[in-house]
């Protein structure tokens, strides 16, 4: 469903990524780990339309999509989630969703400015998908109260309601789990797993390795920019390269636990 091959991009003298690649397969779960620095979000502003990569070539469901713009991604497939929260905090849980639905509408500025009767029912269409959204994240009671109100971890499932409001293929999710108490952690480790069943390619950025451990069916590690070592869950885990310069025998411990 996405692919990235050879992946390079530099900023001034500095070698960002070089070499790196990965697929993603429909209804399946990739995790990408590694130390702070190694150039897991700068992959994903690049997968996603933010950076332009310097070498290699992104497809999307089959098609090239390496120069493609962010809200051309979007309209093929492709969502994303941010490492620090992207929210509407003034705006209600409700609308954060219906804003990222707004995508899929149809309904010309036309039909909107003047309330037409399509405009309407559009907007009813959203506003019961974005509860039903609102549901699935365990927040439809949430709905109508300020997004700023929430606790960080509602908010970190919110960010994925949203994001699943433009009914992506591809959901890239980066560290949607930072920052989150265990029981928080559970409940977006359970999303993550119903989203991926639906069918959708997950490709997670994510520290916490009994998360990782659980729910991945591949792993890739970067190191400074280039890909470390790639494979299963167990794998990864027992890899006398990744220990050395990412788990240590603390983060191997850890992820036998999962």
């Amino acid at each position: 469903m996405l692919s990235a091959e050879n992946i390079g991009i530099s900023f001034g003298g500095l070698r960002a990524l070089d070499g790196v690649g990965f697929a993603a397969r429909a209804g399946e779960i990739l995790a990408i780990i590694g130390p702070n620095g190694a150039g897991k979000t700068t992959l994903f502003n690049i997968v996603s339309g933010l950076y332009r990569a310097t070498e290699g070539r992104i497809t999307l469901d089959g098609k090239d999509v390496t120069q493609a713009p962010p809200h051309r991604l979007a309209a093929l497939g492709l969502s994303r989630t941010f490492q620090n929260l992207q929210v509407f905090f003034r705006m209600t849980a409700l609308e954060n969703v219906m804003a990222g639905r707004h995508l899929r509408e149809g309904s010309s500025l036309f039909a909107d400015l003047f309330r037409l009767p399509r405009a309407r029912r559009a907007n009813a269409a959203t506003r019961d998908a974005a509860m039903a959204l609102l549901e699935e994240v365990g927040l439809a009671d949430k709905a109508e109260l300020p997004a700023g109100s929430l606790p960080y971890g509602a908010l970190k499932r919110l960010e994925i309601a949203r994001a699943l409001a433009t009914n992506p293929r591809v959901l890239l999710l980066d560290e949607p789990a930072a920052g989150c108490n265990p029981v928080e952690t559970e409940e977006i480790d359970r999303l993550i797993a119903q989203v991926a069943a639906r069918g959708v390619a997950v490709v997670l950025i994510e520290h916490d390795m009994k998360l990782v451990m659980r729910i991945s069916r591949h792993v890739v590690v970067l190191n400074q920019g280039r890909m470390l070592a790639e494979g299963t869950p167990e794998q990864v885990r027992t890899n006398p390269e990744v220990i050395a310069a990412y788990l240590g025998t603390h983060g191997v411990k850890e992820a036998s636990l999962a």
